[in-house]
């Protein structure tokens, strides 16, 4: 006979999925849809940035906030500050006081050239000092008059990169091009994290689909981890600021849940 086994693994949302609301709305929403926790998008709204307030969200909504994403866009570059190693530190300190597995943090962008020339060193510094994992996320190149232009140093890539732990996002592998499952593959048990979205592969647009509404395996890849008993955090980030109603939004966010919630259950024999 065969029974449904179900990993370990929690099922997270991420605060960016309710955006253009805010990041109490994300606590209330999925509480009331039954995800296990929350990932912080540290960004412009001043409650993602306060970790008094998020831990009384946190109690209030009786949900933990399993991971914490740096502040490490173009548009949150002043966002705890311009130093970007002060940042991590600080999205460190905020993960071991509520509790967070995880810090999820982008490659230095080109620009930023003393961070870019110390960051695998001044990481593995950080990881010895903490019990916090920092898992660094595949982003993607970008296209420009034909040409492509990689705004990441030392890679949007850091599968190559000595990472012990990276952050696998279906999204970003949409708008690369590459192989998503070839990445998995070889990421192996240096995958930590997965941002749970989908895309159809347009250059230049990050499009963060409903899974299962794009071109990537997520199925694939959630029922092998699922296969291999991974115990890492699945976290749905998907866009839905385009939703004509907060109903749609909630909606989104539902099937979202359902669809890694069904491919995380594997069936065996007993």
């Amino acid at each position: 006979m065969s029974v449904i086994r179900v990993p370990s693994a929690k099922i997270a949302l991420s605060t960016a999925s309710v955006y253009p609301e805010r990041t109490p709305d994300a606590f209330e929403l999925a509480a009331r849809l039954g995800y296990d926790g929350v990932e912080i998008m540290v960004g412009a709204d001043p409650v993602s940035q306060d970790v008094d307030v998020l831990e009384r969200l946190s109690d209030h909504y009786g949900l933990p906030i399993l991971a914490i994403h740096a502040p490490c866009l173009l548009v949150t570059q002043r966002v705890w500050g311009k130093d970007p190693w002060a940042k991590l530190q600080r999205a460190q300190r905020a993960a071991e006081r509520v509790g967070a597995r995880t810090v999820v943090v982008h490659p230095p962008f080109r620009w930023q050239r003393d961070y870019a020339r110390d960051f695998e060193v001044g990481l593995a510094r950080m990881r010895e000092e903490t019990d916090v994992v920092f898992a660094v996320e595949n982003m993607f190149p970008l296209k420009a008059r034909g040409n492509e232009v990689v705004p990441y140093s030392p890679d949007w890539n850091p599968v190559d990169y000595d990472f012990p732990q990276v952050t696998l996002d279906l999204s970003h592998t949409a708008v690369s091009g590459v192989d998503a499952m070839e990445m998995f593959t070889k990421l192996g048990d240096r995958l930590a994290h997965l941002h749970l979205a989908d895309g159809v592969g347009t250059a230049n647009k990050d499009e963060h689909l409903v899974p299962g509404r794009g071109g990537q395996p997520c199925a694939p890849i959630l029922e092998r981890l699922a296969g291999n008993g991974y115990d890492g955090l699945v976290v749905l980030e998907i866009n839905t600021r385009k939703a004509a109603s907060r109903t749609e939004r909630i909606d989104d966010l539902a099937e979202a849940l359902a669809f890694a919630r069904l491919h995380l259950a594997t069936p065996s024999s007993v």
